[in-house]
């Protein structure tokens, strides 16, 4: 299983695992190295970003340690491709084996121990980008975000969840950046909808958020299909034939939120995924044609939302 995993992005290859800890540091997350065997130069390790991820695959070829004082606000999807992982927690042991994973949660710390064979595929998560996933757009998250649980899962059980993360590997060993640039956004929502499915959360507690009665349900479908357009509440309260109290209170109930900020949000979520398509020119356009005439508000809304400008998305889309 991803056996060949970004073979075409290699870093490093014979390193000392001390090189390896360097990258680390700097591109997937703060930690510290501690060697519990002989040191060998056989650490290896690639690298390559892709749809707001960075991917990664590495060996330290040794036995160590690591241990780090938190992620962070990113998550952490861990496979062993080879070998076995330890994790340490308060005082237990919980072995990860080959063909496992595991998802870490922002800020929490992170002690593990890697065998001397231990190969991992390391997928790191923006907080941000999994909370804007589209599997989110219809739910509300959970106070404190999502929070997964920390128990190993077998992948030969999820056959979904193998077969895109096989294609996507697939395509970036043999794709130039330009080709896979515009299938980016595509890939992302498939692989941020299978892991909140395959790993137990708070959030799948919920059952995917708050129900949606029937004339909430319609305000919905009206949204999305005049997404383009400037919708007030009166206007929602003529489609749905609910009062505007009644309409905030729904909205509130099912999505934390007051159905201006819900469909501003749709807008930049919608926006975005325009921009990493390429359906459009330039930033302003775009912008305009879903209502934004304030451009620095639109950038400073955009920004807070995706972790990054406009204008990157659309050059990222190439």
């Amino acid at each position: 299983m991803f056996g060949q995993s970004l073979a075409g992005a290699t870093v490093l290859q014979g390193a000392h695992p001390e090189e390896v800890s360097s990258f680390v540091n700097q591109h997937i997350g703060q930690h510290r190295l501690e060697m519990l065997g002989e040191q060998k130069r056989k650490s290896s390790l690639s690298f390559r970003e892709f749809a707001g991820f960075g991917m990664s695959q590495l060996s330290y070829g040794n036995h160590v340690r690591v241990k780090s004082p938190e992620l962070e606000s990113i998550y952490h999807f861990q496979v062993v491709t080879r070998g076995e992982c330890v994790w340490h927690q308060a005082g237990e042991r919980m072995k990860v084996r080959s063909g496992q994973a595991v998802m870490v949660n922002p800020y929490e710390k992170i002690d593990l121990e890697y065998s001397d064979d231990c190969e991992k595929l390391i997928i790191k998560v923006p907080e941000h980008v999994l909370n804007n996933a589209r599997e989110l757009s219809h739910g509300r998250l959970p106070e404190d975000g999502i929070r997964f649980t920390r128990a190993p899962v077998e992948l030969r059980l999820c056959p979904a969840l193998i077969n895109i993360m096989e294609a996507v590997l697939s395509e970036l060993d043999d794709a130039e950046d330009e080709d896979i640039n515009p299938v980016c956004g595509a890939y992302r929502e498939i692989i941020l909808k299978k892991l909140l499915k395959v790993f137990p959360s708070n959030w799948s507690s919920q059952e995917n958020g708050a129900a949606c009665t029937p004339m909430l349900g319609k305000m919905l479908r009206y949204i999305e299909q005049n997404v383009h357009r400037n919708i007030d509440i009166e206007e929602l309260s003529s489609v749905s034939n609910m009062s505007v109290r009644s309409i905030y209170n729904a909205f509130s109930k099912a999505f934390a939120t007051t159905p201006k900020c819900y469909i501003k949000q749709l807008k930049l979520q919608k926006l975005r995924e325009d921009l990493l398509q390429g359906k459009c020119r330039n930033v302003t356009e775009i912008a305009l044609e879903y209502g934004f005439s304030h451009l620095g508000r639109f950038s400073s809304d955009y920004r807070k939302s995706f972790g990054e400008l406009p204008s990157e998305t659309l050059r990222m889309a190439g």
